[in-house]
């Protein structure tokens, strides 16, 4: 026990307590209820990138520390993945930095590139380590909202024009968009591009879901427009595209002024990880063409799915056109507290949900919205809408 009365959590971190995707696991699991709230698939990725693991194992690759920045195997495959994509060519040896997967990358941008009392401009809602990671770096956070309108969350561009002050140091753009499945147009992007050099800004990007894109969208690199280059920290794991989410093995590209900023921070946060892992991820880059159009068909067949179930159940349904997360309006069955309704729906349809409220500042704008994964075996999408059909019911 302390002897003093002063909190234990310092108060930069005082607002954060156990995250919600905790909560909701714990009730999936007290309730027997399919678990559609934290975003990690059901079943492993390609054989062959397993196996490439185990081969690292085996052959003693990886199994002391790797090299700080990551086996260069990774990080030219990362460069090579890159160029083949989108025409970027990042310098293996001074413009890759392998990290315990994207939450680990995005902190160490924060703390590497924020100092207290910078602003950084956040797209609301956001995956919740971007609050935590701010708060941290003891930054400023500035929410801008993406909107429900027109079928999907839009970014209003005067709003982020006017949300950025002679105290702003950067902008953080998530695209594709967790958790609204919203992935942003080339000219969103190239708006977004010319507000930062214009305002002279650093960007974090975190494109995670790259691969995850449906329909007509595209994802298009923020650091592919101009004068972006040398100002953007762009960042993308491989537990996403490969469903290894476990294996925690992300990556951040930049120029070799930003990285070797980031990596002073990385350092001294995890130093290294995953050994045997990034030799399997550097081989899972590599894939066909065919293994992203599988992944990309597979997923959209079941958002479909899932969107049709929570159409029929009565909820209002925001299809995404990337991640593989559906948000859907609770307002349709008579409710408009999202946290309630998620805390209830486990033992009332026997599934769980994340409310969406929880990622944003305005948690008053966020109330009515809940998010649901549908990175999930077939069978259990379609047992999950057919246990939905009770949702509304009090």
């Amino acid at each position: 026990m302390t002897s003093s009365a002063r909190p234990l959590l310092n108060r930069r971190l005082a607002e954060f307590g156990t995250t919600v995707f905790a909560e909701m696991s714990a009730l999936a699991l007290s309730t027997g209820s399919i678990n559609l709230g934290q975003g990690f698939p059901d079943t492993d990725g390609p054989e062959e990138v397993r196996e490439a693991a185990v081969r690292a194992l085996r052959d003693g690759r990886g199994n002391q520390y790797p090299p700080g920045p990551g086996i260069p195997e990774l990080r030219t495959a990362v460069a090579a993945h890159q160029q083949r994509r989108y025409g970027l060519t990042p310098d293996p040896d001074t413009e890759v930095l392998v990290t315990a997967g994207a939450t680990e990358a995005i902190a160490a941008a924060l703390l590497a590139l924020v100092e207290p009392g910078d602003e950084v401009i956040a797209l609301e809602p956001y995956y919740d380590s971007y609050a935590a990671s701010i708060a941290m770096a003891g930054g400023r956070r500035v929410p801008v909202t993406l909107r429900a309108r027109d079928g999907r969350f839009r970014l209003d561009l005067d709003e982020l024009r006017d949300a950025v002050t002679d105290r702003t140091r950067m902008l953080l753009i998530n695209t594709p968009h967790n958790p609204t499945g919203t992935v942003l147009t080339r000219a969103e992007l190239a708006s977004i591009a010319e507000l930062a050099v214009e305002r002279d800004l650093l960007v974090v990007t975190d494109e995670v879901y790259e691969h995850l894109v449906f329909d007509d969208a595209e994802h298009i690199p923020l650091a592919t427009f101009p004068g972006m280059r040398d100002r953007t920290v762009t960042i993308s794991s491989a537990g996403k595209t490969f469903s290894f989410t476990g294996w925690k093995v992300g990556w951040v590209t930049g120029s070799p002024e930003l990285i070797t900023a980031v990596r002073s921070a990385k350092q001294y946060l995890t130093y290294v990880s995953a050994g045997p892992f990034q030799y399997a991820v550097a081989e899972a880059l590599a894939l066909p063409e065919s293994y992203f159009t599988g992944l990309r068909d597979d997923l959209r067949g079941k958002r479909d799915l899932l969107a049709a179930g929570l159409e029929k159940a009565g909820f209002s349904v925001y299809r995404p056109t990337g991640t593989y997360f559906i948000t859907a309006d609770i307002r349709p069955l008579g409710e408009t507290d999202g946290i309630a309704f998620c805390r209830a729906l486990p033992e009332r349809a026997g599934v769980v949900a994340v409310p969406t409220a929880v990622f944003y500042d305005h948690r008053e704008t966020g109330a009515p919205f809940v998010r649901f994964a549908f990175c999930k075996q077939t069978s259990v999408l379609e047992e999950a809408a057919r246990r939905l059909k009770g949702a509304g019911a009090r």
